[in-house]
């Protein structure tokens, strides 16, 4: 792949402060320079077709700590500090789960009909409340019922956990920090 100046590179987006692998995107010797001489990251945009300063829209930008290419030269580091999400969809990271990635998404936009819409403005008292009903059934079905309904339910707590965790402002990278924490 090439863009207009030149080959085109993965670069792989890093927090410089937690490690988490935030992003990829593609960057060509012009949009390296960009990057050195600002500070900040930019990509070449393969779909728009057009150089692409990361949060020039959206105020997320990514303080550029390190810039590195990888053995072969064909890829780059970059560790960074973001200003906010990296993820179009309001995650931090374009790889958290893809059913976080779709309930933070549906907790910006708000979309008119959405089950998630429904329950963030229902308000964090009653999705909490819905996250104790689906617990229970969970305990329920793990005593007397099948693995497809402990799994059935065990789906529901996680969807209704995420949209807990997106009515009070939270990234499900919080739960994944912490997780990594206790285990050290």
């Amino acid at each position: 792949m090439t863009g207009p100046d030149g080959e085109l590179r993965a670069a792989i987006v890093q927090d410089a402060d937690t490690g988490r692998v935030l992003m990829l995107a593609w960057m060509d010797a012009e949009a390296e320079r960009r990057t050195r001489e600002s500070g900040e990251a930019w990509f070449w945009s393969r779909s728009r077709g057009e150089y692409w300063h990361k949060g020039a829209t959206s105020g997320n930008t990514m303080a550029v700590e390190e810039l590195r290419d990888d053995c072969d030269g064909d890829a780059l580091l970059l560790r960074v500090r973001p200003t906010g999400p990296a993820c179009h969809t309001g995650s931090l990271s374009c790889f958290a789960p893809a059913l976080w990635r779709t309930i933070a998404d549906r907790a910006e936009r708000r979309p008119e009909g959405s089950y998630t819409t429904r329950l963030l403005d229902e308000g964090t008292p009653a999705v909490a409340r819905k996250v104790g009903e689906e617990a229970v059934e969970l305990v329920t079905a793990a005593l007397a019922e099948s693995d497809e309904r402990v799994a059935s339910e065990a789906a529901d707590l996680v969807y209704h956990l995420y949209v807990l965790l997106a009515a009070r402002g939270l990234d499900v990278a919080a739960v994944e920090d912490e997780l990594a924490r206790r285990a050290r």
